[in-house]
């Protein structure tokens, strides 16, 4: 992982560290970094912040095992504050909350859809019988994918239909009846986004033949 160029003579030596969940992009907490923290949250692939009331480095989850697993870490365009991608292993605040920032515990927006994903896989780790998404996915990749199927064709039924609400209604049961079928394929939210993220990216520069 490339480590991102700090001015750290404009900083003091200390920066503050945004975190984000990488899959939803809810903002989960905020810490600072020094050198140190910053080479060893790079090394070690956990967060970790200096703590400038304990006067050390601080592994966020080094007491909890609520780790934050580092996808990426990039610096801001004037080279002074961080953001940090990552993995929560369990909740961030020290209050038992998802996020440090407000009592929600999910992702808002676009970003629900992780959040849900998320959901989807607990429950059919869970093995709970009462749980309709287990249920599903205990009859098998078959039946999940025919309720793929039939969800498709009600939702284009109902794009034909003058009925905003029927229509985000039906979209909605596709959504999260594909997320199970994702995941009874062993597969993420996450794998299908990464594919667009690819088919979307900038094209390379080809190299000059003259």
């Amino acid at each position: 992982m490339k480590t991102p160029r700090i001015d750290w003579k404009k900083t003091a030596g200390l920066v503050p560290a945004i975190v984000q969940d990488a899959a939803t992009a809810q903002v989960l907490m905020l810490g600072y970094m020094d050198v140190a923290a910053l080479k060893m949250t790079l090394r070690t692939k956990k967060v970790t912040f200096f703590s400038r009331t304990k006067n050390r480095l601080w592994t966020k989850g080094e007491t909890s095992g609520h780790f934050l697993r580092v996808v990426r870490v990039e610096a801001d365009c004037d080279h002074d504050t961080l953001l940090v991608q990552a993995e929560p292993r369990g909740p961030t605040c020290h209050r038992g909350t998802v996020s440090c920032f407000g009592d929600g515990a999910q992702a808002g927006g676009a970003g629900f859809l992780a959040h849900l994903d998320r959901i989807v896989a607990a429950r059919i780790k869970s093995k709970d019988r009462s749980s309709y998404t287990v249920r599903l996915v205990k009859e098998g990749v078959a039946r999940c994918a025919q309720k793929v199927g039939e969800e498709g064709v009600e939702t284009a039924l109902a794009a034909l239909r003058m009925d905003r609400r029927a229509f985000a209604g039906e979209a909605a049961d596709l959504l999260y009846h594909l997320i199970v079928l994702l995941r009874a394929r062993k597969l993420s939210l996450a794998d299908t986004v990464d594919v667009l993220e690819k088919r979307h990216a900038p094209p390379r520069a080809r190299p000059d033949r003259r």
